[in-house]
């Protein structure tokens, strides 16, 4: 047990390699407008206002859709490794996610077979922490995440989010009932249900919202004494420990007199309960002898359900849900994914978490159905997605939603007809690579516009050219700003900027070189070279952070190599893909290193490169060549 600030020992998880983190590069991301999509039409504003709370259905629980006059067209879609996409949207996502789901993936298939005992949960678990801590920083202070997983990694992965969140802030576990009927295929228990656990921000300030009542719930309330009030249902009136003022005799209509069961009291003093006797909120049973219990009227509780920690597939869906909306939506494949979530499931954590407006975020965006549910909420959403079905099945998915083309899952519950959009983008290239001789430079994907921004996220700055002073190419405040050119810059250009920064303001400037100049020569400059200012600050050209099994580095005098050969261009859909994927090359994953078949290989050709923005003029250099 380390030891805390305060001279006690801190009770933590830890594991192989644990001490290791990565360096991360805070990537740009670059939009693709030929992929993002939007209605032609603000929908909101051609249809009636939809309440914030949806009305009970036969289904369950349904959330309403997006507020009258407003459609949300800044969705996100990113594509790439989710890690870095991650990192992307830290400077300007951090405090504003309200609610997080993801369903990673599971530590499981046959790729571990080759590590020594212990080590595969090392691997996943410093795989799943760097990611947790990100998501953490993304939460807004009232914002809470839910982590679905299974028996194989549950019980390691809560005690590591009780390290990074805070066992405070650990707010229960939902069961839900992901099957109905046993798999005859298990050797021993047949799992029918996945864990999801749910963490907040913060505690104290997290709010959730309770679910609306079914009419199945509202029919356990009668009225067998015909109170004026109407239907009610009786709660126990003691509680479960002894109380000396709360330990008294009730006397019932029928003359008898009751006291507590030992050990217990009642739930009320003597005077409340007189009270409440008084306003006929206590029932005796049919011939008035029996204990007290308090009556509970439906019209005071209208305001919805506490969740409870049992979520059934009659409640939630199930997995087999799930895949049936798929194949409505995809109607000529066969099963393309194998555990879809159904929309009901994300539905009732939506409903629990966010309200119409809030920012969603799922990572591990799979088939999209935390963006389609999200959508079709009226809540904004940011999906992130490495695998290639994030251009073959969740960009039409999400067109489908969009058009009001997608009749299935929550859409008649909660009334969606369309309308909204979202904008892609994928996750930009590393800013330096290495030349002929080794050595970091910029890289050629980088023009002008990408380097500025990409600078502003690694020191700091908000990126926000000026449309008026070309040194402005981003802030840290008011009145601290930043110019990044890869010139040469002299003493003249230098004064030039100096002058036009005036004594008020301040400007980091990072370029190529200088010369000419000496230190506190312009008080109000900070001049930097690139790349060398920045050379130590994250690893460089790491695109791959990928959390798929066959990707994790064996342990040291196991022979291996690393994903990206010709072989695996075409990289499998799914998980139950992978896994099989994972048994029928267990041999090259593991047994390869002698080749020396490596990730920026030649033998890498079949993996997709992000391409670089289209080349623009370097506006703001062309100035300064006049100076």
């Amino acid at each position: 047990m380390p030891p805390m600030a305060n001279g006690k020992q801190k009770l933590e998880l830890t594991w192989i390699g644990k001490e290791n983190r990565p360096k991360l590069e805070p990537r740009i991301l670059i939009e693709d407008p030929a992929k993002s999509y939007h209605a032609g039409f603000r929908h909101g504003d051609q249809q009636s206002a939809v309440s914030s709370q949806a009305a009970t259905t036969d289904d369950g629980p349904s959330a309403a859709g997006p507020p009258s006059g407003k459609d949300f067209f800044d969705n996100r879609l990113i594509f790439g490794d989710n890690l870095l996409a991650l990192k992307a949207l830290e400077q300007e996502f951090t405090g504003k996610i309200k609610c997080i789901y993801i369903d990673p993936p599971y530590n499981t298939g046959s790729a571990f077979t080759h590590y020594d005992d212990g080590i595969e949960h090392s691997l996943w678990l410093s795989l799943m922490r760097d990611r947790l801590e990100l998501l953490r920083r993304l939460l807004s202070p009232d914002g809470s995440i839910f982590i679905q997983i299974d028996d194989r990694e549950c019980h390691y992965l809560k005690v590591a989010m009780d390290g990074i969140f805070g066992r405070d802030n650990f707010l229960g576990t939902a069961i839900w009932q992901k099957r109905i009927s046993p798999d005859p295929d298990s050797k021993f228990i047949s799992a029918t249900h996945d864990y999801i656990f749910l963490y907040a921000r913060d505690q104290g300030r997290c709010m959730m919202n309770r679910l609306v009542r079914t009419a199945e719930q509202d029919a356990r309330y009668a009225n067998p004494d015909d109170d004026p009030r109407g239907p009610w249902t009786s709660s126990d009136l003691t509680r479960r420990e002894y109380r000396e003022h709360d330990f008294y005799a009730i006397k019932l209509p029928s003359g008898r007199e009751v006291w507590p069961a030992k050990g217990r009291s009642w739930s009320v003093p003597p005077e409340t309960f007189e009270e409440m006797r008084g306003e006929n909120r206590v029932y005796f049973g049919p011939n008035g002898d029996a204990m007290p219990r308090r009556k509970r009227f439906l019209s005071e509780v209208r305001d919805g359900v506490v969740p409870t920690s049992w979520w059934s597939s009659e409640d939630a869906g199930k997995n087999e849900d799930g895949k049936r909306e798929i194949k409505s939506l995809f109607p000529d494949e066969n099963d393309p994914f194998a555990t879809p979530k159904p929309e009901r499931l994300i539905q009732r954590i939506l409903t629990i978490a966010s309200n119409p407006g809030d920012w969603v975020l799922d990572s591990f965006a799979g088939s999209g159905t935390t963006g389609a549910v999200a959508h079709k909420m009226g809540r904004r959403w940011i999906m992130v997605e490495l695998g290639e079905h994030c251009h073959t099945h969740i960009i039409p998915r999400m067109k489908k939603v969009i058009d009001g083309a997608d009749p299935g899952g929550i859409t008649e519950s909660v009334g969606w007809e369309g309308g909204g959009g979202f904008r892609y983008y994928r996750v930009g290239p590393s800013l330096l690579e290495k030349d002929q001789f080794g050595n970091l430079v910029i890289s050629k994907e980088f023009n002008s516009a990408m380097l500025a921004e990409a600078m502003c996220k690694l020191e700091g700055f908000i990126y926000a050219p000026s449309t008026t002073d070309y040194w402005q190419q981003g802030h840290s405040t008011e009145a601290d700003f930043i110019y990044v050119t890869t010139q040469t810059l002299t003493r003249e250009q230098l004064q030039k900027l100096s002058d036009d920064v005036g004594p008020n303001r301040t400007l980091l400037i990072c370029c190529g070189a200088f010369r000419g100049i000496k230190a506190g020569d312009f008080p109000n400059l900070t001049v930097k070279k690139i790349p060398k200012a920045v050379l130590a600050k994250c690893e460089w050209g790491h695109d791959d952070y990928s959390l798929e099994i066959q990707n994790l580095p064996v342990v040291e005098g196991k022979s291996g190599a690393s994903r990206g050969g010709a072989e695996d261009a075409e990289r499998p859909r799914t998980k139950a893909h992978r896994r099989k994927q994972a048994a029928a090359n267990s041999a090259s994953l593991f047994d390869m290193a002698e080749t020396g078949v490596s990730r920026g290989g030649a033998e890498n050709d079949g993996k997709q490169t992000p391409t670089s923005a289209p080349p623009r003029e370097d506006f703001f250099d062309n100035r300064l060549k006049g100076i």
